[in-house]
């Protein structure tokens, strides 16, 4: 979905200020990890290795395109947080 340029706030969905990409950007990381866990670790089905390599691809590449401009800490904490999805794909896909 994408705003027209010079449209009124209340026709774009943003109410006030915009909101920085940053922030916005993590949450869709974070939401993709934990996405890929659940198709990874679902209780009494087997996992969805398709679907979670496809969450783990688009968190990584969402990462990768606002690494730079996150802080330190919230860098180094997001980083971490894919390297723990990845490894847990490979060690549940056996590879």
């Amino acid at each position: 979905m994408s705003a027209r340029v010079g449209a009124p706030a209340e026709t774009t969905g943003f109410q006030g200020a915009i909101p920085a990409v940053e922030p916005l950007a993590s949450e869709v990381v974070a939401t993709l990890a934990l996405a890929a866990h659940a198709y990874l670790d679902s209780e009494g089905r087997e996992p969805d290795y398709p679907s979670a390599e496809v969450a783990i691809d688009i968190a990584t590449a969402a990462f990768e395109r606002v690494k730079e401009r996150l802080g330190p800490e919230e860098r180094l904490a997001m980083a971490q947080m894919l390297t723990e999805t990845r490894m847990t794909f490979v060690r549940k896909r056996g590879m």
